[in-house]
């Protein structure tokens, strides 16, 4: 019997989590009640369980007295010093009265008393172990909710009850029982009917502590979060700082393709996340919480009772720095800790902000620069390219000329040189230079000098003494010199000018300029990919007020409109 107790007990231990000594605590406590309620009795009462055998004894504390006047409170010194030697009168002893039976209601009382010990002894654990993880992240499995009320109660490790109130909870998110959450620890407190644990869903520590385990930069100090702002559910910004040199904190909390925020954001209820850079400029860091709008100047006004920035945007970023319903303005405000004025530049130039104005056409006037400055860089870095780096420019050119002279050796060096045009190719060059010499010099320069022997010939008889100088003003209202005229009026017989001219009388010309004239022709031509062949046909149609489409022939491939008249463009 005494093993079983034992062994039940050390049960009792494993499934709740509790200490034997705690467990023998409760069966003391519950012995010394079932003895008075055995007993009826007011005397001081002791009981003992040996946690090795689990045998149980029950003491009572008794006076010492000449004469015993109460049994139950009263011994005399007889009877006491054959308990113990050293007894006197007045003094107390310890008298064991341990019962072989307690009856049915001592022993219900027994049980209650148990289990009101334990109990509390579960809930003293509880507390102590919750107090001291508050403000971490803990899984919870929903076990059911108040609809009145909209809380949900939750178990903690399986163990442990918790509260998720209406406030603490996501707006967008739907909960079920037998759900599984990651809430963050808000609060413990000791109640009357234990301790009560409040989880949250929309505390920035959550936000906190999920970044730590899904960025490790920031778990061992590398990256340091310095201040963040939420709204539950719908967006959130996170300052993040660089404790050690090398280390991109915006790049470390976002990962590779943004796998680690994006597992944030899925455990948030898809919120939307923006992590920005801090900086220990309050202008800059405030520009930087206002992503992704982009600001063009910040103005501070730092005095303790304001603390105001105005904030100039350009104008197309106006509605996204302010964000839906001010959502942006208000994040970066919580998180830079500034009370934050957006303007737009026409209003920042409109109310006459004097230093804005001047920033900013300093910065214009550095953009200016600064551009100027790369070009010129580009174009320096391209000419060295070009020459080459430690070569001469002598050397650059001999290198690539022979390199091009042997290539051109190489490719031309079977052609056999033929002199059978030569001679005329080289008389028609000189008639050519000896003209184009005389027109770029003018009338100024005397006609004998420039002109070619034949043309001498003519001038000297029709020219005056003195050739007036053509101006250089107005040279298209100079006279014609008499060879220039000869030499037009000669050319202008050529035979192959008249060949040309006359293609303007052709009759084909007219049929096919009438096509301008046809209205949807080059729409239908592209659609039905018209062919040289079939324009002439679909022309008189078209004069006829008809469009006849059965001589098309599609699938040929689209034209350009060099080939209705009977040549392509590669001709």
């Amino acid at each position: 019997m005494k093993n079983e107790m034992i062994m039940a007990i050390n049960s009792i231990c494993v499934e709740r989590e509790l200490e034997p000594q705690v467990v023998f605590e409760a069966i003391e406590a519950a012995l010394v009640s079932a003895h008075r309620r055995r007993y009826n009795t007011t005397a001081n009462v002791t009981a003992q369980v040996d946690q090795k055998t689990g045998a149980m004894k029950i003491f009572v504390e008794q006076e010492v007295v000449a004469t015993v006047e109460d049994e139950q409170l009263q011994i005399s010194l007889l009877d006491a010093r054959a308990i113990d030697t050293t007894a006197d009168i007045g003094g107390v002893v310890l008298v064991e009265s341990t019962p072989t039976d307690f009856g049915r209601i001592a022993a219900q009382t027994a049980k209650q008393v148990i289990l009101q010990r334990i109990r509390e002894a579960e809930r003293d654990a509880i507390l102590q172990r919750y107090q001291g993880r508050v403000g971490e992240i803990v899984h919870c499995t929903i076990r059911n909710m108040d609809y009145s009320s909209g809380t949900v109660t939750c178990t903690i490790d399986g163990k442990a009850e918790a509260m998720l109130l209406k406030e603490d909870q996501i707006a967008t998110e739907r909960y079920r029982p037998n759900g599984k959450l990651r809430c963050y620890l808000v609060d413990v407190d000791k109640g009357s009917r234990g301790p009560v644990i409040r989880l949250s869903r929309t505390h920035r520590g959550l936000l906190r502590r999920l970044l730590e385990q899904e960025v490790p930069e920031i778990y061992n100090g590398a990256v340091e979060i310095k201040s963040i702002a939420r709204e539950p559910g719908q967006r959130s910004k996170v300052a993040v700082a660089a404790m050690q040199p090398g280390v991109d904190p915006v790049g470390s909390c976002v990962g590779m393709r943004g796998v680690r925020i994006q597992a944030i954001v899925n455990e948030l209820n898809n919120e939307k996340i923006d992590v920005v850079e801090w900086n220990p400029d309050p202008g800059q860091f405030i520009a930087n919480a206002l992503s992704p709008a982009k600001v063009t100047d910040v103005v501070l006004d730092d005095t303790i009772e304001n603390r105001t920035a105005i904030v100039v945007v350009p104008d197309r970023q106006l509605s996204l720095a302010i964000g839906k319903e001010g959502q942006n303005a208000r994040l970066s405000a919580r998180l830079t800790g500034w009370r934050i004025d957006i303007k737009s530049e026409a209003e920042a130039e409109a109310e006459g902000l004097a230093e804005f104005a001047m920033e900013l056409a300093k910065k214009r006037a550095r953009l200016a620069m600064a551009r100027a400055r790369a070009e010129s860089e580009d174009i320096l870095l391209v000419a060295e390219q070009l020459l080459g780096d430690g070569e001469e420019e002598g050397e650059f050119e001999d290198e690539y000329a022979e390199a091009f002279e042997d290539e051109y050796d190489d490719e031309y060096a079977d052609d056999e040189y033929t002199d059978e045009y030569a001679d005329e190719a080289t008389e028609e060059f000189d008639e050519y230079a000896a003209i184009e010499d005389y027109v770029e010099e003018g009338a100024a320069t005397p006609v004998a000098d420039t002109a070619p022997p034949e043309v001498l010939a003519t001038t000297e008889a029709e020219a005056p003494a003195e050739v007036p100088a053509i101006e250089a003003a107005a040279p298209a209202e100079a006279a014609v010199p008499a060879a220039e005229a000869d030499f037009v009026d000669e050319y202008a017989d050529i035979e192959e000018y008249d060949e040309y001219a006359i293609y303007e009388d052709y009759d084909f010309y007219d049929e096919y300029a009438a096509y301008d004239d046809v209205e949807g022709f080059d729409d239908e031509a592209d659609a039905n990919d018209v062919s040289p062949t079939t324009t002439k046909s679909k022309s008189k149609a078209a004069k006829k007020g008809t469009k006849d489409r059965s001589k098309a022939r599609p699938g040929r491939g689209k034209r350009g409109r060099s080939d209705w008249f009977g040549f392509s463009d590669d001709d």
